[in-house]
């Protein structure tokens, strides 16, 4: 069964996106009639019930990986498992995921330049046991990652993002 999360917890999540170390007492004041014990409350739920992780988040750019790609792997039957906790074991591959499709594991690789990236994809990913066959794509820029994602209102439709997006008018009060 999935957590029913409501308006005040998603702000609080979308305050915690943008300042993970913000304190309750300043997340109460910005979401607004919420005391400092609420927050911290709402906080030690939505972690225990696993909506939220609250961890460090290491930039590869800043430390000499500016290089990201991604790589999609395809497998032999019956080794797809086995190949995704390979890729898993790699401290350059900073994403790992089974997939449908004409590939069979998605991994995400950063890299010191170009020619690293392409030595681990041939030489490591290509001689690993199980591996067919991987296609690379260099990922020049990131829009959105991961990090940046709040919890959704409702579904992913283009109504959400145009109410994301455009600003609503005020309602005029009734006389």
């Amino acid at each position: 069964m999935s957590y029913k999360v409501d308006s005040i917890d998603r702000a609080i999540v979308d305050l915690l996106i943008k300042d993970g170390r913000m304190s309750s007492a300043e997340m109460a004041r910005q979401v607004g009639d919420l005391s400092e014990r609420s927050a911290r409350y709402r906080i030690d739920r939505l972690v225990k019930e696993g909506v939220i992780r609250i961890s460090a988040i290491a930039n590869p750019k800043a430390v000499g990986l500016p290089v990201t790609a991604d790589v999609f792997i395809e497998v032999e039957p019956g080794r797809i498992a086995e190949v995704a906790r390979k890729m898993a074991e790699f401290d350059c591959v900073s994403y790992v995921a089974c997939s449908t499709g004409d590939r069979d594991v998605s991994v995400q690789v950063v890299a010191r330049d170009n020619e690293t990236l392409y030595n681990f994809v041939a030489e490591v990913i290509g001689q690993v046991p199980g591996v067919r066959k991987a296609t690379t794509m260099l990922v020049p820029m990131i829009l959105k990652d991961v990090y940046q994602w709040s919890i959704p209102l409702a579904g992913c439709t283009d109504q959400d993002a145009k109410r994301k997006t455009k600003p609503r008018k005020a309602r005029r009060a009734r006389p």
